[in-house]
């Protein structure tokens, strides 16, 4: 910072000579070239910009604001050289004349961040320069200045007005479509500003839109033959307007340093007041900065990713899309980000500052985003732990299905077939009978086994079937008071299987009762299953390793379970699974 301190004080003393010799040019020259005009604003001007433009380099080193209006009071001071008799000092101020026209171009587009924000811009801004720089001074080597009563022209290949005419004319109908198209420009970006910014963008669009306004006029005039006298009239009111830009883009900066430290003050008084906490910090900061649109995204520095408020995952926009993404950063760390509308680009001090007075509670707030994130990973990984014990059991279910279940059908027939070779009443045929006994047994069991693991019918035909075959298999008599009646999502089916087959179970077990109910339905995108016992209740989830489970396995799902069971007042199951 010192060593720009020190640079930016040796080019004000640069400014002061580059000034100054001008004014002594015009001093004395008594037959210059709009000597009086020149005398006064030349140096006027060129100070101007050169001193604003290193107070501004000064008080923001990083916005390309302060640099372009410096360098537009050096172009200022070159043309004002056109004020001396002596040739090859006239010619070079004649050169020199358009370059501060292109750079004034350059700043009213470039204004307030000192960056074009798009390719259009950065495109006409070429464009401009490439006019100022190329076009004009070939035009230069083609004008014989003597015949308009100037200097003679050093540079001079052959004096050809035709020459001359063409490409004047041809530039100044460029120079007419490019001030067009920075009235469009800045028209648009007045009225996607917000109220704040409009009052920064006032001084500066009204000082140098009127003398882009005057430019233009005076290409016009001069390409409609207009009366000499309105042609230079424009020109020495375009000169004298340009002397008060500067400090309309002083005005301007000072304007956005009062609305920056408004914005934060407010913030801050925001922040630290209870009853507008409740309104969340998106959207303090959406009204701070005058957009509704705006959204924060919180990084998560293990998983190397940006989430919202809810944990959820959130992709930055591309550019282009017409949204800016400005990083927030706290003691060097990377915090979150703000997402904001494409007008803002301009205000990117702005929107730092306020991202900086509300990186503490963004701070609070991205360590709410990573719990819940982490909170989301949970459930996530609870819901494939369940998927995969599902998936698992129908493996299983299938294998004893296909594998043991077969072989001990194949074993029974072949029992059977030796069993009618052997005569009634032998030991062989009562050792025979035995066993066929005991397989059936076993076949019964290893079947009552597949269905616990995953009845085949939950997968073939669905709940319905499948609660039905439970309560024709239950101890006790089951009414099935309502039933989906269509199929749901598997991972919904299985779930509330399961809570109706071990809610039985336990029934059956402890209730001690006569007669149950189960009742599963879809509610407003949720499946609600219920059953209910008439037995001695007293039932206690955390003592019991079934019910506990059956609490976890609908948490999987994001759903809840809840168990009503007061002593004498039979036992209530009841659980919510969401199904979108």
């Amino acid at each position: 910072m010192r060593s720009l301190r020190w640079a930016l004080i040796g080019l004000g003393v640069a400014g002061l000579v580059a000034g100054a010799i001008p004014l002594a040019l015009a001093i004395a020259t008594e037959e210059g070239h709009q000597r009086t005009l020149l005398a006064i604003f030349g140096p006027l001007t060129g100070w101007a910009f050169i001193g604003t433009g290193i107070f501004a380099w000064l008080r923001r080193p990083d916005n390309g604001v302060g640099p372009l209006m410096t360098a537009l009071g050096f172009a200022e001071c070159m043309a004002a050289l056109r004020v001396s008799t002596e040739p090859w000092v006239f010619i070079t101020g004649l050169v020199f004349i358009t370059l501060q026209w292109a750079l004034l171009y350059h700043l009213l587009l470039a204004f307030p961040n000192g960056r074009l924000g798009t390719r259009l811009e950065i495109g006409l801004v070429a464009v401009t320069y490439v006019s100022a720089a190329v076009a004009h001074p070939v035009q230069v080597l083609f004008q014989d200045t003597t015949r308009r009563g100037l200097p003679e022209n050093p540079l001079l290949i052959t004096g050809d007005p035709d020459v001359v005419s063409t490409l004047g004319r041809g530039r100044f109908w460029l120079g007419l479509a490019l001030v067009a198209a920075l009235g469009v420009l800045l028209l648009l970006r007045w009225r996607a500003a917000s109220a704040p910014q409009r009052r920064v963008l006032a001084p500066v669009l009204v000082s140098g839109g009127l003398v882009m306004a005057l430019l233009a006029a005076w290409y016009a005039a001069v390409l409609a033959y207009a009366d000499e006298s309105l042609v230079q009239t424009l020109e020495d009111a375009r000169i004298v307007v340009l002397a008060t830009v500067p400090f309309a883009f002083l005005a301007g900066l000072l304007r956005s340093r009062v609305a920056e430290a408004t914005a934060i003050s407010r913030l801050v008084a925001r922040l630290g007041d209870p009853s507008e906490r409740r309104h969340g910090l998106r959207d303090t900061l959406a009204d701070s900065l005058g957009d509704p649109t705006l959204a924060l995204a919180y990084w998560l520095p293990d998983r190397k990713e940006y989430v919202d408020a809810a944990g959820q995952r959130i992709e930055l926009p591309e550019p282009g899309s017409g949204r800016v993404c400005s990083p927030v950063e706290s003691g060097g760390r990377r915090i979150g980000a703000i997402i904001h509308n494409g007008h803002l680009a301009n205000e990117r001090e702005l929107v730092r500052a306020v991202g900086a007075a509300a990186a503490l509670t963004l701070e609070n707030e991205r360590l709410d985003a990573e719990l819940r994130a982490n909170m989301e990973e949970l459930k996530s990984s609870r819901a494939r732990i369940v998927e995969s014990g599902d998936a698992a059991r129908r493996r299983l279910e299938r294998d004893l299905h296909d594998g043991a279940q077969q072989r001990l059908v194949s074993l029974a027939l072949s029992l059977r077939l030796a069993r009618a070779r052997v005569e009634d009443g032998s030991e062989a045929a009562r050792e025979l009978d035995s066993a066929r006994r005991e397989l059936e047994q076993a076949l019964e069991e290893l079947l009552e086994l597949a269905r616990g693991l995953h009845p085949s019918v939950l997968s073939d035909r669905g709940l319905d079937a499948a609660l039905e075959g439970l309560a024709n298999r239950a101890r006790l008599p089951v009414e099935l008071v309502r039933t989906p009646g269509e199929r749901l999502p598997e991972r919904v089916e299985s779930t509330a299987y399961f809570v109706v087959a071990e809610a039985l179970t336990n029934v059956a077990k402890y209730a001690d009762a006569t007669h149950a109910t189960v009742q599963v339905e879809r509610v407003d995108g949720q499946v609600v299953v219920e059953v209910r016992d008439d037995g001695v209740g007293g039932a206690e989830p955390a003592k019991g390793s079934g019910l506990r489970g059956l609490v976890d396995r609908v948490a999987a799902m994001d759903g809840r379970l809840e168990v009503d069971s007061q002593p004498g007042r039979g036992t209530t199951v009841r659980a919510w699974i969401p199904c979108g």
